[in-house]
């Protein structure tokens, strides 16, 4: 069950990886994120490793509304994982 909703978050992950309209710098974290989620680490560790870098992110300035709107559904999705 998580593993598959994993998947479905690093789907949103790439789509938001693929708009060019968001920075340079803010994809790459969100790449970063995405391969802490595909590690071969405890589902838990991977998860809050994910958390973690889109937090940060979250709060650049630089960050379109829509691109950060996605994120903050990403965070809600891990975060649901991190809870059960």
């Amino acid at each position: 069950m998580s593993e598959k909703k994993i998947k479905e978050i690093t789907e949103l992950m790439e789509m938001l990886m693929e708009d060019t309209s968001v920075p340079k710098n803010i994809r790459k974290v969100v790449q970063e994120a995405r391969d802490c989620l595909k590690a071969d680490d405890e589902l838990s560790t991977r998860v809050s490793s994910a958390v973690q870098s889109l937090v940060q992110v979250s709060e650049d300035i630089n960050m379109p509304m829509h691109a950060r709107t996605q994120v903050w559904t990403i965070l809600s999705a891990l975060e649901s994982i991190e809870t059960n």
